[in-house]
């Protein structure tokens, strides 16, 4: 489809699903997932964030799914997941994360849970529900926070207080379309959302990825985000769970990631990459997809053999 202007060649190149299904939510939301690696292997499941698409795991898709069965897919309105208008909020998100738990891993499995912002966001929205608890062995909360987003965003260079957040949340939230991917356009996603040092091939990666995503799905989920609270969400983490942030995130602070470790049930470490900015998964690959792997050995019971 038009929409996935993703790369088509390299590492950060998405690689072809081994099984591909829609999946129904509870309010009929149809939602595009994707299982690779092998039926057998210890199960982990991939949550995106704002504006991103299960491209964005690509790094980790290709580097587990040899030893592990990846599943990922479209939150709502991104990628080939279809939009659903004025179905926004931290609700759909569970129910989302609910029904692709059902319908990708059988009856009691458990797998490790992991997801990027907004993707964090929605293991914190579902970590109540019945399938959270069947299926959740241990999460991992990626650049991510549970409240006060626009509050605490480091994006624009004012001082802290009702100005900045009114401002911010007007930047994040604007109707305007992102347009092509342009030099300009580049440099801005870097400044915004990567650390300094990040290379072009990760840069083009990452632009590509969100300017794909419809404008009206963009500036929906952002009224959910900046008047988000799932403060509650995180005492309902009960599971252990590591979290991981970059010192140069200014969408999410690396601040967050701190609160969060210390208000965790079960927080299983806090990893702070030095100079890594919001994308964490694209930015520093290995660390992100080491990161689920020590999880899944250390929480996800191997399978039985059948004789």
């Amino acid at each position: 489809m038009s929409r996935l202007m993703h790369v088509t060649a390299g590492p950060y190149a998405p690689p072809a699903a081994r099984r591909e299904l829609v999946v129904t939510s509870r309010d009929g939301a149809r939602l595009h997932a994707e299982v690779h690696g092998p039926d057998d292997a210890p199960a982990v499941v991939l949550a995106h964030g704002w504006t991103c698409s299960t491209a964005f795991w690509a790094a980790q898709v290709r580097a587990l799914s040899a030893t592990h069965r990846v599943v990922a897919y479209d939150q709502r309105g991104h990628g080939r997941s279809p939009a659903s208008p004025g179905r926004y909020g931290t609700e759909a998100l569970a129910d989302d994360l609910a029904a692709v738990l059902k319908a990708t891993l059988a009856p009691g499995e458990k797998a490790v849970l992991a997801g990027h912002s907004m993707g964090g966001m929605t293991l914190m929205a579902a970590a109540d529900r019945p399938e959270f608890a069947e299926h959740a062995a241990a999460a991992l909360l990626c650049s991510t926070g549970s409240s006060r987003l626009t509050a605490e965003a480091l994006v624009l260079p004012l001082r802290a207080g009702a100005l900045r957040t009114r401002v911010t949340r007007a930047v994040l939230g604007a109707r305007a379309p992102l347009g092509p991917v342009t030099p300009v356009a580049r440099k801005v996603l870097r400044y915004a959302t990567m650390g300094p040092a990040s290379s072009p091939d990760k840069v083009e990666a990452c632009a590509r990825i969100v300017h794909a995503c419809p404008t009206g799905v963009r500036h929906g989920w952002s009224q959910v985000l900046a008047t988000l609270d799932l403060d509650a969400g995180v005492r309902a983490l009960r599971v252990p769970t590591a979290v991981l942030g970059g010192t140069a995130d200014r969408l999410t602070p690396i601040t967050h990631a701190r609160s969060l470790a210390e208000r965790l049930p079960d927080c299983a470490g806090l990893t702070e990459l030095a100079g890594m900015g919001h994308m964490t998964p694209v930015e520093a690959p290995e660390a992100v997809t080491g990161r689920i792997a020590e999880l899944a050995k250390l929480y996800v019971p191997a399978k039985e053999e059948t004789p």
